[in-house]
């Protein structure tokens, strides 16, 4: 009975569909040649390797009968094999090339009659903490609590595929996880240390705290020397709500300043309004410990800096390799013409042209993804 209830409820809360009313989520695929790719030719694919060969380590794995995704022209696993299976024979830069387009047929996407869309970055984040609450650490990153249901919807229809919702089992009902106004303040059962959902660390920064649950995973530099590398263990089920949306309705920001790094200056300049603004985004991402070398994504797969890309699930399965041509992420920077491989999702990206470029760890990564706002396209490459 209770299976029966949470599913109900997830089907209701799908059906219910994104509030971001400006953006076009229909996905059209018109079949291209990759001479239509542009500097496809320029591209040291083998830059690409890594993120490839991550997503076909899992992909392998797979039942060959299954679907690959919402997408008819994915196919099913068992399509993706053999070529998984010759990218991973391969190592030079031409033989790559021709290996992949002996193998997959390029595809054009444009969300209903617009090929271009919003790119923005991504990176791991950098963080100062401790394991224990002293001194200026004192604002917690937690860990998941027991008793969080994450539902993905996709396992139980296929066409809610990339969708979830989450919640806690209540008198056999499936009720709201507390916001994030209410976790930070404490006002939820876990907020003793010795409980399910205590913190995993503590930061020295309530605005890091915060941006490393939008980034999705981070490296805190501890008192005693070490380092502790956090990936994402779940959400409490709230919808994602761009605060820079937020500063622009209070008119903080004008529309077209609004960036990763604008947001963050004005949070720290206005210290005793940014704990209200950042509420306004009632999300919140519990963390785990990691030992994994490097940031994990939405995939399950450790993350490749400038060649993987976050992307709307629901549209776009994960493993695929993606051809994009995206204006210069920053003033003074080359565009991208490059393979990448939708590898993670983001409570923001949501439609059938939008992408999040991860660019890794450090302060160039950090540099790049505060200032990234591109419009770009893609193309699909999915097996012939």
């Amino acid at each position: 009975m209770r299976l029966l209830i949470l599913i109900a409820l997830a089907l209701i809360a799908a059906c219910v569909g994104p509030l971001d009313t400006d953006t076009d989520h229909r996905l059209i695929l018109a079949p291209a040649n990759f001479n239509d790719l542009p500097g496809w030719q320029d591209d040291d694919l083998t830059a690409a390797l890594p993120a490839l060969r991550n997503s076909c380590a899992r992909i392998s794995r797979r039942d060959a009968k299954q679907p690959f995704g919402p997408l008819p022209e994915a196919g099913s696993y068992g399509k993706w094999h053999a070529a998984c299976q010759a990218l991973s024979e391969t190592k030079q830069s031409a033989e790559l090339r021709n290996v992949i387009e002996s193998y997959f047929q390029p595809f054009e996407a444009s969300a209903g009659k617009r090929e271009e869309g919003l790119f923005t970055g991504y990176y791991e984040a950098s963080l100062r903490g401790s394991r224990t609450k002293y001194g200026p650490y004192r604002y917690p990153l937690h860990t998941r609590p027991d008793d969080l249901v994450m539902v993905q919807l996709g396992d139980f229809r296929e066409e809610l595929k990339g969708q979830r919702i989450a919640g806690r089992v209540q008198n056999g009902n499936l009720k709201p996880y507390e916001t994030r106004a209410e976790i930070v303040s404490g006002q939820w059962p876990y907020a003793a240390e010795n409980d399910p959902g205590s913190p995993l660390a503590w930061v020295d920064s309530p605005v890091d705290a915060f941006f490393v649950q939008i980034q999705g995973s981070g490296v805190i530099e501890l008192d005693d020397g070490s380092t502790m590398r956090i990936g994402y263990a779940g959400q409490n089920g709230h919808v994602y709500y761009a605060i820079g949306r937020e500063l622009v309705k209070r008119e903080e920001l004008e529309r077209d300043e609004v960036s990763m790094e604008s947001i963050r200056n004005w949070l720290e300049a206005n210290p005793d309004q940014a704990n209200e603004v950042m509420n306004t985004n009632r999300s919140y991402v519990f963390f785990r410990e990691s030992n994994r070398d490097g940031a994990i994504g939405g995939e399950g797969v450790v993350l490749t800096a400038g060649r993987s890309l976050a992307i709307d699930r629901s549209l776009i399965p994960y493993g695929t390799p993606l051809w994009v041509e995206i204006d210069p992420p920053i003033e003074g920077e080359d565009g991208l013409q490059r393979l990448m491989v939708a590898q993670d999702t983001g409570g923001a990206i949501r439609g059938a042209v939008r992408g999040d470029v991860y660019w890794g760890y450090g302060d160039r990564a950090a540099h790049m993804a505060g200032h990234m706002k591109s419009k770009g396209r893609y193309w699909l490459l999915l097996p012939k």
